[in-house]
């Protein structure tokens, strides 16, 4: 009877310190509740489409894990509730759009939503898309369109083929963010950001869209840390924004010009960009009390600082506007592909010009219209290699300008 007691003992010890170890990793029989408030971890590899994992996620939110492997899709991934993690397996994981009617591969929106326009009384919050590859096809949507979604988070993914935008975002009012991801080779804008305030674009790389990125009718965009080539458009486009800083940029070959700002835009601060080989350079076509500063602008096609007469009151300083000189008189560049332009002032109004270097430029290094002529500053600037000749710029004739010329 003791032996029996004893061995009964022991075996009641080592149950219970199982139970204990089995607690503790986080695995204990689910008739004893786990951790509370832990939701579900949905493998999208046990059910029989991409959907219906996405389908389980309960009101509460939750997270959806995609295996390695290429998932073609013929309609829209719908993600319609909050709080929702989709994260795949890095690159190897590709969702595949097959659609060809126009339709986007991924759509983030309220399952009311009319999918069109500022749509605030249906929206959803706290939408983090990370680690996949989504591609498109020539006659596809979006790779990633998402309406009235707050706090959505883009992390690592490569969106890649779309007839439509690499990804739109309608009016993701609070906070989105685009981090770590590539945006390549889709038939209109890479990132497309409509509507959107306090927006962060940081470390991704955007090649062969039509244009880059467009943010318009939108506030606070923080564009840093990015890499922008060979585009068959523009590079970054901000139409009717203000507060808003686009710095740190790589932005090169695009066909048309480098950075536009456009419809009322103000407030916004162009600074240590390097903007190399494009159609243009920076145009400012409708900013006001902005400024353009710290950037390399290098062997620019045509102006590679424009002006225009719907902008003013904007500060140029501390820009260096070069061509491809690498000393001992030399350039790296071949005479037909050394193009180097200068800054344009096209009737613009109110701009002080302080504190460039000119070098190595084709025609006259400033260029200023007779309006601009009148009511603009230029001085302290370094002109090397480069036309002597400046326009002498007054304000209402008190500060000479004085510029410098080898």
């Amino acid at each position: 009877m003791n032996r029996l007691l004893i061995a009964a003992s022991i075996a009641f010890a080592f149950v219970t310190l199982a139970l204990l170890l089995f607690s503790r990793l986080g695995i204990a029989d689910q008739q004893d509740g786990g951790l509370p408030g832990a939701l579900d971890v949905i493998d999208a590899r046990r059910f029989p489409t991409l959907q219906a994992a996405l389908d389980t996620v309960s009101e509460q939110g939750g997270i959806v894990l995609l295996p390695a492997g290429e998932f073609e899709i013929a309609q829209p991934l719908r993600i319609r509730g909050g709080d929702v993690t989709l994260e795949g397996a890095g690159t190897a994981t590709n969702i595949k759009n097959v659609n060809t009617q126009g339709e986007p591969a991924i759509l983030l929106a309220h399952a009311e939503h009319k999918t069109s326009g500022n749509d605030r009384d249906h929206e959803l919050w706290r939408i983090r898309l990370a680690n996949f590859r989504v591609t498109g096809n020539e006659k596809s949507g979006p790779g990633i369109a998402a309406y009235n979604v707050n706090e959505i988070f883009i992390d690592g993914v490569t969106v890649s083929y779309h007839g439509g935008d690499g990804i739109l975002l309608s009016y993701c009012y609070e906070d989105p963010r685009i981090c770590q991801s590539l945006v390549t080779y889709n038939k209109q804008t890479g990132l497309n950001l409509q509507g959107c305030h306090d927006i962060v674009v940081a470390a991704n790389q955007f090649e062969e869209n039509q244009d880059a990125v467009r943010c318009y009718d939108g506030f606070n965009l923080c564009m840093s840390g990015n890499c922008l080539d060979d585009h068959l458009g523009r590079g970054v486009v901000i139409e009717n924004t203000y507060g808003s800083v686009v710095s740190g940029n790589m932005i090169e070959e695009c066909a048309a010009a480098a950075i536009t700002l456009d419809r009322d835009c103000y407030g916004i601060t162009l600074s240590a960009n390097v903007i190399a080989h494009n159609g243009a350079g920076i145009d400012l076509r409708d900013a006001h009390g902005c400024a353009v500063s710290a950037n390399t602008l290098t062997i620019m096609k045509s102006d590679a600082l424009r002006i225009g007469a719907g902008s003013g009151r904007i500060a140029v300083g501390g820009n260096s506007f070069s061509s491809s000189y690498i000393g001992e008189g030399r350039d790296k560049r071949q005479p037909d592909d050394r193009a180097t332009a200068g800054l344009v002032l096209d009737d613009a109004k109110s701009v002080l010009v302080e504190g460039n270097i000119f070098s190595g430029i084709d025609a006259r290094a400033i260029q200023a219209s007779d309006k601009s002529n009148r009511s603009s500053v230029i001085t302290g600037n370094l002109l090397v290699d480069t036309e002597p000749g400046v326009p002498t710029l007054k304000t209402e004739g008190t500060v000479p300008a004085l510029n410098y010329s080898d």
